[in-house]
């Protein structure tokens, strides 16, 4: 099933989508407002998400699959946003062109340990239709679509689409600028929604595609795999979990297989679509922040 957190409607609320018929959960029990309530409802009942969205169809109010797309926020206020970065061939050889010191990338993806690095807070994350952002000093910006791991105190509870706004111009000066090159406002986005693990079956099978627009434009389109992933997603949660202290809910962003030419540079007013099968598309215009 794929979960929507909604707005308006005086009142946020959370929304499923089981295929056929969408229904808004928050209607039949009100203090299930939110994608962590859901998850929350499930640890204590010792039980999945979905069978708790199933026990709530006969009492909520149904919704057509037009409003979940209009209405779509955030789907879900992760405490923490984590990324896992060089998981594919293409992204260490962007790294390494980008860099001056090319070789700790190699170092990586041939590595058994990930570089896992912190991305976002809540404040720093934006949804589905709202704005990413490039920062005012770097002048080589570009999205990177990634599939996003959805955590409940630790474990594995959905995924999503997300994009990993990066500096190229800032990391590329030196490795340690890495914080400053991913960390800043709306530098990440995740949505349109959070889909559990019985709909996608092997999140190592997705197809992802992503297409950059200016001015109705068709700058970038390309498409990739999740299947050329280095590592899998339960190495990723291993490594990011172990010996850390990890929040109740946190979205962990597994790198990048989808790299535009090293000419391309996001500008203010861009439109960023992301898609990723089983699913949905992240859609994002960009603003200079």
């Amino acid at each position: 099933m794929q979960y929507y957190t909604l707005t308006g409607a005086k009142r946020q609320a959370i929304a499923v989508h089981d295929g056929e018929t969408a229904y808004d959960l928050t209607s039949a029990v009100d203090a299930i407002e939110s994608f962590r309530d859901l998850a929350h409802a499930a640890h204590i009942a010792d039980t999945t998400i979905d069978d708790i969205a199933r026990s709530l169809f006969d009492r909520a109010t149904e919704l057509s699959v037009d409003e979940l797309q209009e209405r779509a926020a955030c789907p879900t206020t992760p405490n923490e946003v984590w990324a896992a970065g060089v998981t594919y061939h293409i992204s260490e050889k962007a790294r390494e062109a980008e860099s001056g010191m090319p070789d700790v990338y190699l170092d990586v993806y041939e590595g058994e340990r990930p570089e896992i690095f912190f991305k976002a807070t809540p404040s720093r994350t934006v949804g589905p239709n709202d704005a990413i952002g490039v920062r005012e000093d770097s002048s080589w910006d570009v999205p990177e679509p990634e599939l996003g791991i959805v955590l409940y105190r630790g474990n594995i509870v959905g995924y999503t689409v997300g994009n990993d706004v990066s500096s190229r111009s800032i990391e590329g000066e030196n490795p340690l600028y890495l914080p400053q090159a991913k960390i800043y406002d709306r530098c990440c986005a995740i949505g349109p929604c959070i889909a559990t693990p019985d709909t996608v079956e092997d999140p190592h099978e997705l197809e992802m595609q992503m297409t950059i627009m200016r001015d109705e434009e068709i700058l970038f389109e390309g498409s990739a795999s999740t299947s050329e992933m280095v590592k899998t997603c339960e190495d990723l949660v291993s490594y990011y979990t172990r010996h850390n202290a990890v929040p109740e809910m946190a979205v962990l962003l597994t790198g990048t297989a989808l790299v535009p030419d090293d000419s391309f540079s996001l500008q203010p007013g861009d439109n960023v679509d992301i898609t990723i099968e089983d699913i949905g598309t992240l859609q994002n215009s960009v603003t200079l922040v």
